[in-house]
């Protein structure tokens, strides 16, 4: 971090702010980590082992449970930030005692969780690799799948115009109405809100047949004020707004190709996008580019 930034970083910290109110939405995960020290190849002939045997327990294997979801996540950190934190996210009612335990402080409030059937669900196993670890999650995304507009009442409403931002995530876990929610919230704000906008879809992978439709309806609309995308989502969504980055596609290394795609999205779309990678965050602005690069520290988990 240059003298300069860090010099503002400092004020700013010093500074005195007013408290700022927050709404995200709409997942919560019930997260178990796997640390498997062994290659996928030599784990999975040990499952073969234990298949033909009928059956049999591999212990040694490392096991942490963790709150997990992007907006649980979220909300956790911008309380401990000093942030008035409204989550509105689904989970069963095992899930709301497990979000009452991890998320203890007063700034966050509760009383908008909404209490579905099936939780959302994560089994992360972290595999041993030449370049690292490397992670396979299992995911079942339960009620999450059918969260749209439809969930949220008119108190939710309410607390969504009130706030100085509305966050919504994980648009690929909200597999049916996921468009529709971002669309209607993001909307609302803008039209009778008075807080900005924030957008972090997640890998959109996994309902990549929709994408067109998140891109044509939300982010080249005019209601997202804040895209915040990763290397893989940059390019998904730079190539669905422009042809340009077709050209450079297979000249550039995958970073490098994830800062063209940031500017790309930022020359299409009204939104500041800003980019996380590995090696580097960036944002990207009407008046131009900051990046900073990441520190280097050892990587304890690949998962979150």
């Amino acid at each position: 971090m240059s003298a300069d930034f860090l010099k503002e970083l400092l004020d700013f910290l010093k500074s005195e702010s007013r408290v700022f109110s927050v709404v995200v939405m709409p997942d919560f995960f019930l997260d178990r980590f796997l640390s498997i020290n062994f290659d996928a190849e030599s784990f999975c002939d040990i499952l073969i082992d234990v298949i033909k045997r009928k059956g049999g327990s591999i212990d040694g294997i490392e096991q942490t449970e963790l709150r997990g979801g992007n907006a649980i996540n979220t909300a956790s950190a911008l309380a401990a930030l000093g942030a008035k934190v409204t989550p509105m996210v689904c989970t069963d009612k095992l899930g709301l005692e497990l979000i009452k335990f991890h998320l203890k402080s007063s700034e966050v409030n509760l009383s908008h969780v909404k209490i579905l059937e099936k939780p959302s669900v994560t089994t992360a196993m972290e595999f041993k690799t030449g370049k690292g670890k490397a992670n396979v999650m299992l995911r079942d995304v339960g009620s999450l799948a059918d969260f749209g507009p439809d969930s949220l009442s008119s108190k939710d409403f309410k607390v969504i115009e009130k706030a100085d931002y509305t966050c919504v995530f994980n648009w690929a876990g909200t597999r049916r109405f996921g468009t529709e929610l971002a669309e209607t919230v993001f909307r609302h704000t803008k039209t009778k809100g008075r807080g900005k906008t924030y957008y972090d879809t997640a890998d959109p992978t996994p309902n990549k047949e929709q994408v067109p439709k998140l891109t044509r309806k939300v982010l080249q609309s005019r209601f997202v004020d804040v895209l915040s995308v990763n290397e893989n989502e940059a390019v998904w969504y730079a190539l669905q707004v422009s042809s340009e980055l077709k050209k450079v596609e297979k000249s550039l290394k995958f970073d490098e190709l994830a800062k063209e795609a940031a500017k790309i999205l930022r020359s299409h779309l009204s939104a500041r996008v800003d980019l996380h990678t590995t090696s580097f965050s960036a944002t990207f602005t009407k008046k131009g580019q900051t990046v900073v690069s990441a520190f280097k520290v050892p990587v304890l988990r690949a998962t979150g």
